[in-house]
């Protein structure tokens, strides 16, 4: 299983994240859509951290008039505020998550004379809502667009939660801005390029001691983190320095990502990479590190939400159509099932498989496609995952060739316990060579066997 795995020894934060992608091979040409819709640039350099060769991310306002409307800026933070301040920032000021770009950062840019502003405290800051807009209107990928306004719903909920408001009312400041728009859509679209199955993290570093904020000094991890830390399956260490290590925006992008995992995996490695921060920490060098690589097979444990409703007036088509309706909202799975209801009128049970954070969507998607008038979430929180591979087989019929596609299940110890070809490969094999289906099935998974 092609395995993303992000070593969080030393925390994580957007830019990093970004940085630690690109330099693992992600490509640079999936965040334009970005750069267009938000009128920036992200400028990507080198360095060295305590002898580690890294890659820098900055996000930068190419559109000079929105670099100038800086938002409220003389609003007080309050304590709930993402990423109000610096990751790794040992004086914790009022800069963003990568950094005061006044400092050293211990090599010399090629970009001096380009045009443009740092991101980082200009442009506007916006709404959740208004940010979702935003998102939406990029035309991304669905599967990119889904993870990024899942991580800001994250966001949202982390701070809605510490200032004890609704989602909805919730008025971003820092996350709402143009360089933390482009940390989480980058994110997304990074991964997604890399084309892994599985993303995991290591136990995050918080760092340590306080950080300066409105209503006083709070310590490390501050309260934003430490909600996305109660939403997320991976865990929280502190050290091994006394500063913020983990910023919310990091850990909103890998609360949705990653699945938390005790120690780095067995790797089969393809690729490596090294994203910087922006201080200097030594003798930590202040680096994200990624690995990317084959995980070998077994059984993962995968954080699911279920949802289900009892329809008694839904129509053929509209039950047809749900499995594509519901996927483009998240689903991972739906079930529909016959059932009797009240009064014995016949009815179906409706049982559909999501992640957790996406499951109000879902919700909303199920009762607008079917009017159903209540959803009920059931009490499942995990579920247990094969490993699936696809091969191609070649099965020749009178002298034609013909491909099947077959799919292959290993448990924990990397033995093949399940072999199927695809339905609709043999369907059409069946077909085009006078063979029945059956035997088209037998043939491409005794191949496979063999």
């Amino acid at each position: 299983m092609r395995t993303l795995a992000f070593d969080g020894r030393m925390g994580a934060s957007g830019d990093m994240i970004l940085a630690a992608l690109l330099d693992a091979g992600a490509d640079r040409d999936v965040l334009e859509p970005v750069e267009t819709a938000l009128d920036l640039e992200y400028r990507i350099d080198e360095t060295v951290k305590c002898g580690i060769a890294s890659t820098t991310v900055d996000v930068i306002l190419t559109d000079e008039d929105a670099a100038r409307t800086e938002g409220d800026h003389g609003h007080v933070h309050d304590h709930g505020d993402p990423d109000h301040h610096d990751r790794g920032d040992p004086d914790h000021g009022h800069v963003d998550d990568r950094g005061d770009d006044d400092h050293d950062h211990g090599h010399v840019h090629d970009h001096e004379d380009a045009p443009g502003v740092p991101a980082e405290g200009h442009g506007p800051h916006r709404s959740y809502l208004e940010v979702r807009e935003i998102v939406e209107g990029m035309e991304l990928d669905p599967a990119v667009e889904r993870d990024a306004l899942a991580i800001f719903e994250l966001l949202g909920e982390a701070e809605a939660s510490v200032h004890g408001e609704d989602l909805a009312e919730i008025h971003f400041h820092e996350v709402g801005a143009d360089d933390a728009i482009a940390d989480v859509v980058g994110a997304a679209a990074l991964v997604d390029d890399l084309e892994v199955e599985r993303v995991v993290t290591t136990p995050l570093a918080t760092g340590g001691g306080t950080v300066g904020m409105s209503h006083g000094e709070y310590p490390v991890p501050t309260p934003a983190v430490v909600e996305i830390a109660e939403r997320a399956s991976w865990s929280l260490r502190g050290g091994p320095v006394d500063t913020e290590l983990l910023t919310p925006t990091g850990a909103a992008i890998l609360g949705r990502l990653a699945d938390g995992v005790e120690s780095l995996p067995a790797l089969e490695l393809e690729a490596s990479g090294y994203g910087a921060g922006g201080y200097d920490l030594d003798p930590h060098p202040n680096v994200l590190r990624t690995l990317v690589g084959d995980g070998g097979r077994e059984f993962l444990k995968d954080d699911i939400a279920v949802l289900e409703t009892n329809l008694d007036d839904a129509t053929p088509e509209v039950l047809g159509g749900l499995q594509e309706t519901l996927s483009d909202a998240g689903a991972r799975d739906v079930s529909i099932v016959p059932a009797t209801m009240k009064k014995s009128r016949p009815g179906h049970l409706v049982k559909v498989i999501c992640k957790p954070e996406d499951r109000e969507r879902v919700a909303r998607a199920l009762a607008e496609e079917t009017g159903t008038l209540g959803i009920r979430e059931a009490g499942a929180t995990h579920r247990w995952i094969a490993d699936r591979e696809f091969e191609t087989v070649e099965l020749e019929v009178d002298g034609e060739s013909y491909e099947v596609t077959v799919k292959i299940a290993s448990d924990a110890g990397g033995d093949v316990y399940d072999v199927s070809a695809e339905y609709d490969d043999a369907a059409r094999t069946a077909r085009e060579s006078g063979l029945p289906v059956r035997e088209v099935l037998r043939r491409a998974e005794t191949a496979i066997e063999q």
